[in-house]
């Protein structure tokens, strides 16, 4: 599969498919080649975007009363991406649908039943305290139901319809949730309609077991943790190396499922550049959400986003993103899931990660500043972390970059700065 850079098209956010046009082409400006775009399906009484009512309807939020049926205004908007030479991933739903969707007095047997013989509703628990119960969404038996043939079979007609549309991908959401032998089956089926299509799987919470699972049933890539990561404790990269040889993965500083970051760093357009910088070449894809170019603070909600809530824009980094993608596709070893080591040194305000390729050819060292305030130094031999006597070292920084790269590295960072050299021929 060719790089992986997906920019977050938050429906809510932006209304009628008619009007997204500016953000397709912002987003390609910035150099991302995949939409991600969650769910544009009719919702239940919620109104939750991940609440779906009916698969093959679109949410009147996203549709222009003059624009045509509903079909040809979802194939008008693909065919817009596909113009500027991205894909198209949608989200796929499949674990649950909402309560009041037309599939529950069509198919009751699809669904998971309490004791009592009503629905059952999604929970989460936290050992044995319930946390959450989704009352507006009704849990899916995909393992255990008497019509499991007719239900796999709706699913599979599901994203052969998607595909039809012109959807190039699927995020697939919870997909630990969702029995594997059911992505056995599905997987093999789309990509005999299309070999390129590709699936994305929602891995966020699982155990590295159950992700290696599902990179073996065939998902083209996985989600890391690397957002949460304080780059102190070992777990991090303890996962990444387990998962590595299984599947690529993607990082993001944020998601639609949390915090902004510009909420988190108070606005620090410098923190900002640091973890997306960080974000695209920790692993072999990256996903940014709309709005982070423009440090965005209020968080998107499935359930309650409007077009009313566009922010004014604090900054607009678009140039720096630019920047960072182009350096990450010009280089494999960003977009390899190759070793990553921790090289420590004296200033644990001061991390520095070794990349290198699978096959240990090209090497790269990133080097950052945690300390959002004031300046902290570094001193590493640039010449023992990447290079052999036959390569020649290079600054390959977006900001800040040094035109020499002395043998050693005794610098001054400044706040959130991050430098990165790279070893090459």
């Amino acid at each position: 599969m060719a790089p992986v850079l997906i920019y977050n098209l938050f429906p809510r956010l932006i209304g009628a498919m008619s009007l997204w046009q500016s953000h397709i082409d912002r987003a390609k400006g910035m150099g991302f080649n995949w939409l991600y775009i969650n769910p544009i399906s009719y919702s239940g009484f919620s109104g939750s975007l991940y609440s779906v009512k009916d698969y093959y309807r679109v949410n009147p939020l996203f549709l222009d009363d003059r624009g045509g049926s509903d079909e040809e205004q979802m194939k008008r908007m693909i065919r817009s991406i596909h113009s500027q030479g991205m894909k198209v991933m949608f989200d796929l739903v499949i674990n649950h649908t909402a309560v009041d969707s037309v599939l529950v007095p069509l198919h009751p047997d699809w669904y998971a039943r309490k004791p009592d013989g009503s629905i059952k509703n999604p929970q989460v628990w936290e050992g044995d305290k319930l946390v959450t119960t989704w009352g507006d969404l009704a849990e899916i038996d995909n393992e255990h139901s008497r019509d499991r043939d007719k239900l796999w079979a709706y699913w599979d007609a599901l994203i052969s319809w998607n595909q039809s549309m012109g959807v190039d991908g699927f995020r697939c959401d919870a997909a630990y949730q969702v029995p594997l032998s059911l992505w056995h089956y599905l997987i093999p089926r789309a990509k005999a309609r299309d070999k390129n299509v590709g699936f994305f799987a929602e891995t966020l919470g699982c155990e590295v077991g159950d992700v290696i699972a599902l990179a073996d049933a065939g998902f083209d890539y996985t989600f890391n943790s690397s957002k949460w990561w304080d780059f102190k404790e070992p777990w991090c990269l303890k996962q990444y190396s387990e998962c590595a040889p299984h599947a690529p993965s993607i990082s993001f500083a944020e998601s639609h499922d949390t915090l902004r970051l510009a909420q988190e760093v108070n606005g620090n357009m410098a923190a900002m550049k640091m973890f997306y910088l960080f974000s695209a070449l920790f692993s072999s894809a990256v996903l940014m959400t709309l709005g982070f170019e423009f440090g965005f603070q209020k968080r998107v909600n499935v359930v309650r986003t409007m077009p009313s809530d566009w922010e004014t824009p604090s900054f607009d980094i678009s140039d720096f993103i630019r920047e960072v993608n182009s350096l990450k596709v010009s280089h494999r070893v960003f977009l390899e899931e190759g070793a990553i080591v921790q090289i420590f040194q004296s200033n644990p305000k001061v991390i520095a990660l070794q990349k290198s390729t699978k096959d240990g050819t090209q090497r790269a060292l990133f080097v950052f500043n945690l300390d959002k305030r004031w300046h902290q130094g570094v001193n590493l031999s640039l010449c023992e972390l990447l290079s052999s006597p036959l390569k020649k070292i290079h600054d390959i920084s977006i900001d800040y970059a040094l035109e020499i790269a002395p043998e050693r590295l005794d610098y001054q960072l400044r706040p959130n700065q991050m430098m990165v050299w790279i070893a090459s021929d």
